[in-house]
């Protein structure tokens, strides 16, 4: 049996961090957008978004690729390694109208197992 590793205490912020890219991917993305027919890939978030947005990405995988040495969640954190990429691939090569279906469902994805580590992390820990 494992015990808890102190870096996946780091999965709260990552899951709040997921359902805040949902969020500001509706606001980019969204169908207003879609409907008004501007491309949101164009503009980009503001400087001061975008840098945030990047600095938790890197964090976020920095994170995914050192939960993959302790051993404890290892088949979520490939899943979620799996998905992004998967996500990052498809949303490439999408059209505007797809993006946001994509998002949507990637980042269910890797809410859903951020919450099933977080579920394993409390009965490891109880």
């Amino acid at each position: 049996m494992y015990s808890v590793p102190v870096i996946a205490f780091a999965a709260p912020l990552f899951f709040l961090f997921e359902i805040g890219q949902l969020v500001l991917a509706e606001r980019l993305v969204g169908v207003k957008q879609i409907e008004r027919g501007t491309d949101p890939r164009q503009n980009g978030p503001r400087e001061p978004i975008a840098a945030a947005w990047t600095l938790m990405l890197t964090a976020y995988w920095l994170w995914m690729g050192m939960m993959l040495v302790p051993g404890f969640g290892r088949a979520h954190i490939l899943v979620l390694i799996t998905v992004s990429l998967l996500g990052y691939a498809l949303r490439r090569n999408a059209g505007l109208k797809w993006i946001l279906v994509i998002l949507t469902f990637e980042g269910a994805i890797r809410i859903g197992m951020l919450l099933a580590l977080m579920g394993r992390m409390w009965r490891t820990l109880h």
